[in-house]
C-alpha cells in the first residue's frame, strides 16, 4: 500500500520523525539503504510504531508512491572541518530516480546555507527530469530534536520551514502542521538553513564560555557550580549552560570559513565559532591534566593507575555515543600508561582504538578498587554521594556530586 510519507534515513533524526508521524495518523514508510545504526528509540517504541502501520523498506521503488519525502540523512564534519554531504547526495539520487510530480521533498539533515538549493536541488532535478518549484515542492526544515527530552517533543516544539517558492513553503507548512502545534515560516530556504546554523553555534559558543569559566574558577579556587546556581536565578538576560569534558551530540558547529566558496562571505564573520570549537576541543586534554595532578597529589603516577570511567555516552540516560568525549579521554589515559575500565548502564560493550575496554560489573567495588574514578556522564542511576564515599579519588566533570564530596571540574 502507498504511504503518505517516506522518511529517508532512519537514524537519530529519521526514526523520531517517523514516530511522530505515525502518532499523528500519517501512513509512513521508512527507507534506509545504509548499515544499521544505534536506534534512538527503544525496541518497544518501534514495535508500537509497527503495530500502528509503520513499515521499513529497502526497496527504493516505494519512494515513488508518497506525497511527502523527508530526507534525514546523516551529515558530519569531515577531517577538513567541512560538512560531509555524501549521504544527502545519495539519498537525493535514490529519491530522484522515483520522484513524481507534485511530491513535497523536505531536507532535515544539518546543512549550511545553500545546500538545499545549490546541492540537493540539482541532484533531484537531474535525476528526475522534473523542476523544483514547478513540478515538485522543495523545502528545508532544521531539526530540533533533543534526544531523551520528554517535555519538548516534536508535537510541541515549533517547527521552522522555508521553501524554494512560496508554494513550496505552504506545502511544507501543510505537512508539518499535521505533526506539531506551531509551524513558523522562514522567508526562504537559506533563512531556514541559517536557523540551524545559529541554533547549533549558539549552543557550542555558550558551552565554550562555561568551559573557559571552569578552568578559570578552578585556578581561582572558586566553586563554578555554585556560581551557576546563583546566576541562573536572574530572570532575564542569562541562560544557564554547563561545562563538561567535551561537547557531544549530533549537531555540529559550522564555521563559515569552512563553507563552500560560493557560500562564504568576505572576511571571517563568525570568529567566535572557530574559537569556541578550539576551546571545547581542548577540554578532554584539560580533564587529563586534572587527572594527572590529582593522582600526583596523592602520591600516584598516571602510569599503571587504575582509572574507572563512569558514563561514556554524550547525554545522560541515553545510549547515544555520538561525539562523546569519553573515547578521546580514554585514549589519552592509555597514552599515559593508565589501566582503564568503564561503567555505563546503557553501554554493554565499549571499544577504544579497536580494543575492548573492561566493563565494571559491580560499580561500587570497581570505584573502591580504582585509583581514580572519573564521572564523564551523570546517569540518573548514579548515586554520587555513595560513589564519593566508595571511590579513592573522584573527579566529577558534570558537577553532579555534593559540594565537597568530590573534586569537581
Amino acid at each position: 500500500m502507498p504511504a503518505d510519507l517516506a522518511v529517508i534515513g532512519l537514524g537519530h533524526l529519521g526514526l523520531p520523525l517517523a514516530q511522530a508521524a505515525v502518532a499523528a495518523g500519517i501512513e509512513t514508510v521508512g527507507y534506509d539503504s545504509g548499515p544499521a545504526t544505534d536506534s534512538p528509540l527503544t525496541a518497544a517504541e518501534i514495535r508500537r510504531m509497527s503495530a500502528a502501520g509503520f513499515r521499513v523498506t529497502t526497496n527504493p521503488a516505494e519512494l515513488g508512491r508518497v506525497r511527502t519525502a523527508v530526507i534525514c540523512a546523516p551529515t558530519q564534519l569531515g577531517a577538513d572541518r567541512a560538512l560531509d554531504l555524501t549521504a544527502v547526495g545519495a539519498a537525493g539520487r535514490t529519491l530522484a530516480a522515483r520522484l513524481r510530480p507534485h511530491t513535497t521533498v523536505i531536507l532535515e539533515s544539518a546543512a549550511h546555507p545553500g545546500v538545499t538549493e545549490d546541492y540537493l536541488r540539482p541532484v533531484l532535478e537531474e535525476g528526475s527530469g522534473l523542476r523544483a518549484g514547478r513540478d515538485f515542492h522543495l523545502a528545508y526544515s532544521p531539526s530540533r530534536l533533543d534526544p531523551g527530552n520528554r517535555t519538548h517533543t516534536i508535537a510541541n516544539t515549533p517547527k521552522v520551514i522555508g521553501g524554494l517558492t512560496p508554494a513550496c513553503t505552504e506545502s511544507a507548512h501543510a505537512f508539518y502542521a499535521r505533526l506539531t502545534e506551531k509551524v513558523v515560516r522562514a522567508r526562504g530556504l537559506r533563512e531556514a538553513e541559517t536557523v540551524q546554523l545559529l541554533e547549533t553555534n549558539y549552543r557550542h559558543v555558550n558551552i565554550a564560555l562555561m568551559n573557559e569559566m571552569a578552568v578559570l574558577c578552578h585556578d581561582l579556587g572558586v566553586d563554578l557550580w555554585d556560581v551557576i546556581r546563583c546566576a541562573e536565578t536572574k530572570p532575564y538576560g542569562f541562560q544557564a549552560f554547563r561545562p563538561g569534558p567535551g561537547v557531544g551530540g549530533h549537531g555540529v558547529p559550522l564555521d563559515p570559513n569552512y563553507l563552500p566558496h560560493p557560500t562564504r562571505t568576505p572576511g571571517h564573520p563568525l570568529r567566535m565559532v572557530g574559537l569556541a570549537q578550539e576551546i571545547n576541543d581542548r577540554m578532554p586534554q584539560y580533564v587529563i591534566q586534572r587527572c594527572a595532578t590529582l593522582l600526583n597529589e596523592h602520591g600516584k603516577s598516571a602510569r599503571g593507575a587504575r582509572v574507572l570511567l563512569l558514563g561514556v555516552t554524550y547525554k545522560p540516560d541515553l545510549a547515544d555515543q555520538e561525539g562523546s568525549p569519553a573515547r578521546e579521554i580514554a585514549s589519552r589515559l592509555l597514552d599515559l600508561g593508565a589501566l582503564i575500565s568503564y561503567h555505563d548502564p546503557y553501554i554493554a560493550g565499549w571499544r577504544v582504538r579497536d580494543q575492548p575496554v573492561p566493563r565494571a560489573d559491580s560499580l561500587y567495588e570497581a570505584a573502591a578498587n580504582a585509583d581514580l574514578t572519573i564521572l564523564l556522564q551523570h546517569h540518573r542511576t548514579y548515586d554520587m554521594q555513595g560513589l564519593a564515599v566508595k571511590a579513592q579519588l573522584l573527579l566529577d566533570t558534570r558537577g553532579a556530586s555534593p559540594a565537597g564530596a568530590a573534586h569537581r571540574l
